[in-house]
């Protein structure tokens, strides 16, 4: 990715924490010049300071049998926001965007075996709805094995994690606010979180 350095995050705690907010990502991998893509809700924990992705494909995604020869790339990039000229304080200028992307590289390992594949339904579930924990455990072990049985879940130890934060840091304070004023009053979620991001920056600078 791409990544000047005015845009470039350097604090893993700051890459770490976005990832989990917005877990929703892409994962890609390319074989034989050919990429594909799957979307999946993530998992992110961190371990003795490695960064562990970890989800499930559906059985009937072939995708999940290229992950552990293939090099990994799992991307995190919401949430995103036009940036109108109406906010410099000149009028020779161009409109742009502004976004928060995380490209997280690494190897892929499957997990087949039965009980760390309940481990990780288990993590899943009390990461996206604590409340079904319960429920979930309370079903029949024949229903969740069955279940566990159609889908394939895996692992992944990133080994290089770019991360891209593209707040308008090149335009004056006051533009920068400018912008942050007129994102904050829009009915649009992204562009009242990127309005929050940038106050977040501003006040980090």
């Amino acid at each position: 990715m791409y990544i000047p350095e005015i845009n470039a995050v350097a604090d893993q705690a700051e890459v770490v924490a976005f990832m989990k907010q917005f877990s929703f990502a892409t994962i890609i991998t390319s074989k034989n010049n050919f990429p594909t893509a799957t979307h999946l809700p993530f998992v992110v924990t961190v371990k003795e300071d490695q960064i562990i992705l970890t989800s499930h494909f559906a059985k009937a995604n072939a995708h999940w049998q290229d992950i552990e020869n293939n090099k990994v790339l799992v991307i995190f990039n919401e949430p995103h926001a036009y940036i109108s000229t109406k906010n410099y304080d000149t009028e020779l200028n161009v409109p742009t965007w502004n976004y928060i992307s995380i490209h997280a590289y690494g190897q892929g390992k499957l997990i087949t075996e039965t009980q760390e594949v309940m481990e990780i339904l288990d993590r899943s579930i009390e990461n996206y709805e604590f409340e079904y924990k319960q429920r979930w455990s309370n079903f029949p072990d024949d229903y969740k094995l069955k279940m566990s049985k159609g889908i394939m879940a895996f692992e992944i130890r990133i080994t290089d994690l770019q991360a891209k934060k593209k707040l308008s840091q090149n335009r004056t304070e006051t533009e920068q606010k400018n912008i942050i004023g007129t994102l904050s009053t829009s009915t649009n979620t992204n562009e009242k979180l990127i309005a929050e991001y940038m106050k977040n920056n501003l006040k980090s600078i």
